[in-house]
């Protein structure tokens, strides 16, 4: 099922190919007919599938790639123009292991660079503290609440979650409820930091990749890659304490893998 759909997907983008490889001199875009329920099938086949494979090159390391080669190849083995491929058709997936795998190992380096940069310039800023393990952090508000006194305390926070970059990857705050977890489920960054807090205090926490998601990322967040988290304390169960009572929330993609 998956090769005849991609075919589809190929045979769509192959059509997207030869009607703009010979553009008219002042030609204007022609509506495209669909006749029929095939054909409506057929172009929707292409739109989703091209969702589809737009997707997949998006999250490929080593962007931008050259869309009009691609375009060119499928076109060559569709019309079975094999013999004029410029990689041959057993090589293709080799090349792309390869090549994929030094583009990765390139960024992966570029964001190490960046990383270490990053925490040398910002810890110049006055309001930054450090601690031994590299975690950076400057307090937005101090509170005068219970403190985590164990990595088996339990806590409910608000918290935003960004990028280096300003992209913001996840928050309670959108989600209109805060979470509640025991520390020592989550990112070492979160463990440590969320320590240094009393109840009512809001932190800016900047993790390096080593106290976040490592070498491996998790989803939308790519490996090495620096965590930036403004998060308010709202409560603390100790384990001498009974527990905190509302509604709960599976902190999932902040878990510990190792």
């Amino acid at each position: 099922m998956k090769r005849i759909i991609f075919s589809a997907a190929l045979i769509a983008a192959t059509t997207v190919f030869t009607a703009e490889a010979k553009p008219k001199a002042n030609a204007k875009p022609q509506a495209t007919v669909l006749s029929n329920a095939k054909d409506s099938t057929s172009y929707a086949i292409g739109i989703e599938f091209a969702k589809s494979i737009k997707s997949t090159m998006a999250n490929m390391p080593g962007q931008p790639y050259d869309n009009a080669l691609l375009l060119e190849a499928m076109s060559k083995v569709l019309n079975n123009d094999t013999a004029n491929l410029a990689i041959k058709m057993d090589d293709a997936n080799r090349t792309i292991q390869t090549n994929l795998q030094k583009a990765a190992e390139l960024e992966n380096k570029q964001r190490v660079e960046e990383e270490k940069a990053f925490f040398a310039k910002n810890k110049m800023r006055p309001e930054i503290k450090e601690t031994p393990s590299g975690l950076q952090y400057e307090v937005l508000k101090m509170g005068n609440g219970t403190r985590p006194n164990s990595p088996n305390s339990k806590v409910k926070v608000h918290y935003v979650g960004t990028l280096r970059t300003g992209e913001e990857f996840d928050s309670s705050i959108k989600r209109g409820e805060p979470i509640e977890f025991e520390l020592n489920g989550v990112i070492k960054g979160w463990t440590e930091g969320l320590q240094l807090m009393n109840v009512g205090s809001k932190y800016k926490f900047y993790i390096p990749h080593n106290l976040g998601y490592g070498e491996r990322g998790q989803g939308q967040i790519k490996p090495f890659s620096t965590l930036i988290f403004e998060v308010e304390l709202l409560d603390v169960t100790n384990p001498e304490r009974q527990m905190i009572k509302g509604s709960k929330y599976q902190f999932q993609q902040y878990q510990r893998t190792n």
